[in-house]
């Protein structure tokens, strides 16, 4: 039985899927690796390694191959471990994972423990700071000024101009051809270094020293506004965990005092001013506010918050100020949880991915392969020219460069996944992304999903007295109860302005109803079979409970005296924006169903104000069957439910969504999330995931499109090394910049 630990490494300068490959396969080759993630959308690795493997050679080759690589670097879903704190994970039925003898703290599945000390004197983050300070951007400077050095001396001298040039050209060109021979000696010797080096050599030879200096440049220019793009991606979702504040206001000994908000502890109480920012997740104890809840959601209006109410990190206090007791700490309040799990979604390829990855794999060699033959099969059999059938060869071999075409893909799924979950609407990977786009039928749970999953009074009937005293004397009924009905009954009482006054003698008898005094006034509340025992109901008012029970309400009768005073009627009611959001599917061509535990007449009175097909009365086998019924019947089929008795069915489905508020059964359950319940969320997932799908095939129009065009233009003659550069330069560029433009989209 093999003990492992896990050590998370930052990576700088890993721009696109191709880095990632070649980072994952020469960390693979360092002794005992077991397993390696490389995630480009982080920046980082995570290696499975034995406790005695020598870090030193892993990361030895990750930097050979030209890239800046960080031990020990920390992350939101690690917190410190201390020196002697590993993560085991055994290698055997299940893989199971548990702490050794002398680590007393538990740790997650994630958790990874800093790289072994010696490795670097001290830890710092890689990749961080602005693009123009990077390693990338300073030698593309120096092979740019180079250039323009050999420039003005060709010009002074032309007699040195070729050997002004060569030495512009190794400027840029011995970096790449380093990276190229270390990559080789991994075991990966067709890279898009060792096409710029084969093409820039050739072009040396042939005596276009000029042309190779140009062409290393333009090719390290390309390789830097790639790098800029990454970025952008990578802290697009990352700004959020700057809306959290740095400090907070913690509440204790009478006094506050001023703490990091990362060290806030579940349950303490914090105290948020007018104009402050939320410092973590937490339930309001006191204060009445409007939340701008923006920067979080989306959502421009604020929300109205009351004690009770939650409130998320990020989030604005705009009016009064609120105590919160806190029930997340830093490292799993909804933001962080948002990042890490995008994070994880990002290294989750998507088919249309794996094949471009796949497809690129033979590309390269093929394109190599291609080159050869133009360049040689000319002069041998038709008498061509060598010099000019090899610098066509070497033409194309810089047009088959395969950066723009492996990037298309990973860059707008990247940005799509970010666009989504600053939204709200998280999904776990490339693949369930794709298969959104797909979707043909969504099935719905109702409770929590459809509904708001509590009760609330929709109707209230006077019988010998008004519908306000009505309420009024039920709240006085329910004061200090906890039951969803009287819930309902003392939040309507409260919106309208009522203060109930506890009923003397108040208490509950069993399956019946509750009894009380109320100035003289003897009252019992309860079920409309309850109330008759006491009193017959007269006909109209057996016809009114029986109409409202139709449609799917819950009655109760409140006498007074002995007297029919009114009834009240309850249901849980349909979210605000469930019809719209059921409006949108069907706008998307897709259809939807409610599958419910609750009995036919509630389902059917829900499902007919919604406009979808009901099936009630359903255990949670029965949802799951019902969903293989769907998928067996050709349709592609999403459910929707709170994550915990749906997940048999959101098991089944093609893809679970949960709905909820970010709570962990919900981040975790499921294949997406929508964390902020909002049922118009469904059809937004859905449309991301086909602006997403358009933009991917647009992107590989235009690499493959732009490289057939010049493909065509080197052979008959029209263009040479310059144009071909700029072509997959020019590629990578547009491909790039498409893939970004769905980091503004906003449904």
């Amino acid at each position: 039985m093999a003990h492992a630990v896990k050590t998370r490494f930052r990576i700088e300068g890993m721009d696109c899927a191709s880095c990632a490959a070649k980072i994952d396969k020469a960390a693979r080759r360092a002794t005992g690796i077991h397993n390696v993630s490389v995630s480009v959308a982080a920046g980082t690795m995570v290696v499975e390694h034995e406790a005695e493997a020598d870090l030193v050679e892993l990361t030895r080759r990750v930097a050979s191959l030209g890239y800046g690589i960080v031990p020990g670097a920390k992350s939101r879903d690690a917190k410190p471990v201390a020196a002697h704190d590993h993560e085991h994970v055994h290698h055997h039925d299940g893989d199971h994972e548990c702490c050794s003898g002398h680590d007393h703290e538990h740790h997650s599945a994630d958790t990874v423990r800093p790289a072994t000390a010696g490795l670097h004197g001290h830890e710092h983050r890689a990749g961080e700071g602005p693009w123009w300070a990077s390693a990338k951007a300073r030698l593309t400077l120096a092979c740019g000024l180079a250039l323009a050095a050999a420039f003005v001396l060709a010009k002074l001298y032309p007699a040195a101009a070729s050997s002004a040039y060569l030495a512009a050209m190794a400027v840029g060109l011995v970096p790449i051809a380093r990276r190229a021979i270390m990559a080789a000696a991994n075991g990966m010797p067709f890279t898009i270094e060792t096409l710029m080096t084969v093409a820039a050599v050739g072009a040396v030879v042939i005596d276009a020293g000029e042309e190779a200096a140009a062409v290393v440049f333009l090719f390290l220019v390309g390789e830097l506004l790639e790098g800029v793009a990454a970025g952008r991606a990578r802290a697009s979702i990352k700004a959020l965990a700057s809306l959290v504040p740095k400090t907070a206001f913690l509440e204790g000994e009478g006094k506050l005092t001023e703490v990091p908000a990362e060290s806030l502890a579940l349950g303490v109480t914090i105290l948020v001013r007018p104009g402050d920012r939320v410092p973590a997740d937490g339930t309001i104890l006191s204060g009445e506010t409007f939340i701008d809840e923006s920067p979080v959601t989306g959502e421009s209006v604020p929300k109205e918050k009351c004690p009770g109410d939650l409130v998320y990190a990020g989030t604005i206090n705009q009016d009064a100020a609120i105590r919160v007791r806190v029930t997340a700490v830093a490292d799993d309040n909804t933001i962080s949880r948002i990042i890490k799990l995008v994070e994880e979604a990002q290294e989750s390829k998507a088919p249309t991915e794996r094949f471009i990855d796949s497809f690129s794999k033979y590309y390269t060699p093929g394109v190599m392969a291609v080159a050869l033959l133009v360049a040689v099969i000319p002069p041998l059999a038709f008498a061509g020219t060598w010099n000019e059938w090899i610098y066509k060869g070497l033409a194309i071999l810089l047009i088959g460069c395969p950066c723009a075409l492996v990037i298309s893909t990973p860059a707008a799924i990247a940005a799509s996944l970010s666009a989504g979950a600053r939204r709200g609407m998280l999904m776990k990977g490339g693949a369930v992304l794709e298969t959104l786009g797909k979707v043909t039928k969504v099935a719905f749970d109702k409770t929590g999903t459809l509904t708001a999953g509590r009760p609330d009074v929709t109707d209230i009937v006077g019988a010998g007295h008004s519908s306000a005293d009505v309420l009024r004397l039920a709240a006085d009924l329910e004061v200090g109860s906890s039951h969803p009905l009287a819930m309902a009954i003392l939040e309507k009482a409260g919106r309208i302005g009522i203060e109930p006054t506890p009923a003397v003698g108040a208490g509950a008898i069993g399956g019946e109803g509750v009894v009380g005094n109320v100035d003289g006034t003897s009252l019992f509340l309860g079920s409309p079979q309850a109330a008759e025992k006491r009193v017959p109901l007269p006909v109209e008012l057996r016809s009114r409970i029986a109409a409202l029970n139709g449609e799917g309400k819950t009655v109760s009768v409140l006498l007074a005296n002995d007297r029919v005073a009114g009834l009240i009627a309850m249901r849980d009611e349909p979210r605000e924006d469930a019809r719209a959001g059921i409006e949108a599917l069907r706008q998307l061509g897709i259809g939807a169903v409610m599958l419910t535990g609750d009995n036919r007449l509630t389902a059917e009175a829900i499902a007919a104000d919604l406009g979808l097909e009901p099936r009630a009365e359903l255990m949670p086998q029965d949802k799951q069957r019902i969903v293989g019924e769907l998928r067996s019947a050709g349709e592609i089929v999403a459910k929707v439910g709170d994550g915990i008795n749906d997940a048999p069915a959101l098991a089944a489905a093609d893809v679970g969504i949960a709905m909820g508020g970010g709570t962990d059964v919900a981040l975790e359950t499921a294949d997406a999330a929508v964390l902020h319940g909002r049922v118009a969320d469904v059809a937004g997932m859905v449309a991301l995931s086909r602006a997403t799908m358009v933009n991917i095939w647009q992107n590989i129009t235009i690499a493959l499109g732009l490289k057939a065009v010049f493909l065509v233009t080197t052979v008959i003659g029209l263009t040479g090394l310059w144009p071909a550069i700029l072509a997959d330069t020019g590629a990578t560029v547009l491909v790039t910049a498409n893939a970004m433009r769905l980091l503004a989209w906003r449904g």
